[in-house]
């Protein structure tokens, strides 16, 4: 699954992802993670010890051993130690890949190696581009319309579609003359006829589609297997899928039976054996006028696959992140970070 960025169209819902990092490509073994103090950001350990100090305006993970970093209103990379190893010279940077990764200069989008080498001069739009996935295919944008190129910058699938959702098991929804989705493969050929009014992304064999205002799931021949009843939907993952139903989320099976009764405010999918939910929506309370919706978080709790709830996380938080190596991002409406292990411990305060 390639990381897809949006400046213009925002195409796809928060529920869709439990993540937009590429997991195959992150950095599990020291693993380090991106901290805010008095401003600026630097990376800890997993026992929360500051091994890059803060000195950077904006930080991303670590994939292939280096990570983007903001200094002043340019992007560039460091290594493992701290030492910048491409100068901050973009517009935007993201994670690389594969040895290669998207930047953004001048408005434009272009491609480099690790050592800061283009390998594919910048000359797309920046309305909406990814990083070059498993497929060999980056997502690439001509007069506002997407297409694909290959590793060598030429254009395999030719910038037609205006919207895509991105490339998974071999195919991508899009949309493409008409208002309905449908599914193309790696030659850019209608293998799922235009019939849905949205579609994410194949994962674990299925597909959830929209016909109307509900959601269900087909197989890759395009057959329904799941009818569409469902307010909304997340994509599979260990088996099952996060379905709202009258306002309330719980988990099916892939053969649509509940296997955990909706009874949380949001969810998200299964990764490692635990599942983020919203257990409070926010923060409400009453007054002589009425009932009030404070906008500054939510009450998080993870599940287990029996909908058992096995940590609640402290306070309210905007986000949540999946357990990876044991440690999780909890993220803040104020802009506040935080990381816990997996009994809730916090190895990074969020101040």
């Amino acid at each position: 699954m390639m990381k897809i960025i949006r400046i213009v169209l925002l195409l796809i819902p928060l529920i869709f992802f439990a993540t937009l990092l590429m997991a195959a490509g992150q950095d599990q073994t020291g693993k380090l993670y991106p901290v805010r103090q008095q401003g600026k950001w630097g990376f800890i350990n997993r026992e929360g010890k500051i091994v890059i100090r803060p000195q950077f305006d904006g930080a991303e993970e670590f994939t292939e051993d280096l990570a983007p970093v903001q200094i002043g209103n340019k992007h560039g990379y460091i290594d493992r130690a701290g030492k910048i190893v491409i100068p901050p010279r973009f517009d935007q940077a993201i994670q690389f890949y594969k040895g290669i990764v998207a930047i953004v200069v001048n408005s434009k989008v272009g491609f480099i190696d690790r050592s800061g080498k283009f390998l594919i001069r910048p000359r797309f739009e920046r309305t909406g581009y990814s990083g070059f996935g498993d497929e060999g295919l980056a997502m690439i944008s001509i007069g506002g319309k997407f297409g694909y190129i290959d590793t060598t910058g030429q254009i395999v699938i030719k910038p037609i579609h205006s919207l895509s959702r991105g490339w998974s098991e071999g195919l991508n929804p899009v949309v493409s003359s008409g208002e309905k989705w449908l599914f193309i493969d790696l030659k850019g050929e209608t293998v799922i006829k235009p019939a849905f009014d949205d579609a994410q992304n194949f994962s674990e064999g299925l597909a959830a589609v929209q016909i109307g205002t509900k959601w269900g799931y087909i197989d890759k021949t395009g057959k329904l297997v799941i009818n569409p009843k469902f307010d909304m939907v997340t994509q599979f993952s260990e088996d099952l899928a996060a379905v709202e139903i009258q306002g309330m989320w719980g988990y099916i099976n892939k053969q649509g039976k509940s296997i955990i009764n909706p009874g949380f405010y949001n969810a998200w999918p299964f990764a490692n054996g635990l599942a983020q939910v919203v257990l409070e929506p926010n923060r409400q309370y009453t007054t002589p006028q009425g009932t009030f919706t404070e906008d500054v978080g939510h009450k998080w709790a993870y599940i287990d696959k029996t909908g058992k709830i096995v940590l609640k996380v402290e306070g309210l938080a905007d986000r949540v992140g999946d357990f990876i190596d044991g440690i999780a991002k909890i993220e803040f409406r104020d802009g506040r970070i935080g990381y816990i292990d997996q009994n809730g411990k916090y190895i990074w305060e969020p101040k």
